[in-house]
């Protein structure tokens, strides 16, 4: 008689617990925590390129290909049918901060820029607040430069060796003979 109130007992547990984790796998909660307390981890994911203000300020239609690589950064999307064209998408996921999403195009003609079309772009200072869930309650952004103490502080950067005047002459380097290296494609006519 025992073992059959056992075996009830056990089987009414069981079943009532998988109907909690049922219950529990099927509600969704806005606040995606368990019982309000354990939050779970949510994996950062950044993609593209951070593109601010200041960073858009300082390309100019008229500057190549390279000089805008230069200042942007490689650009997310180039496209073969659209030659004349890149563009930089930005996209961050962080927990405890917003969803940012950010679009610039720049529009070549030939070699050179012929525009920059944008979203609108933080500042340096605005992108750093937007991304920093650590900071205090007060809502200030971090400091992003030296003070003229701090600056002083810095250890100074060391010297390169001189080279001697034979060196020179000899085409050898700081630290040694100049190198030259083979051609990485083989010559035409050549085995391979």
């Amino acid at each position: 008689m025992r073992l059959a109130a056992f075996r009830r007992t056990a089987g009414l547990l069981l079943a009532a617990l998988a109907t909690a984790a049922l219950a529990a796998c099927a509600s969704q909660r806005t606040a995606d925590s368990l019982f309000g307390v354990i939050t779970p981890y949510r994996i950062e994911v950044v993609q593209g390129n951070v593109v601010t203000r200041e960073m858009a300020a300082a390309v100019k239609p008229g500057m190549s290909r390279a000089q805008v690589r230069d200042a942007l950064g490689s650009p997310l999307l180039t496209d073969i049918f659209h030659a004349d064209r890149w563009d930089y998408v930005f996209t961050i996921r962080r927990q405890g901060a917003p969803y940012q999403q950010r679009r610039v195009t720049v529009l070549f003609d030939g070699e050179l820029m012929k525009s920059i079309e944008s979203d609108e772009l933080p500042s340096e200072r605005e992108f750093v607040v937007s991304i920093d869930t650590a900071r205090t309650k007060s809502g200030k952004a971090p400091k992003l430069s030296l003070d003229d103490e701090q600056l002083r502080a810095l250890p100074s950067p060391k010297a390169a060796p001189a080279r001697s005047a034979a060196a020179s002459e000899a085409g050898e380097g700081a630290v040694g003979p100049a190198r030259t290296y083979p051609p990485l494609e083989a010559a035409s006519g050549a085995p391979q």
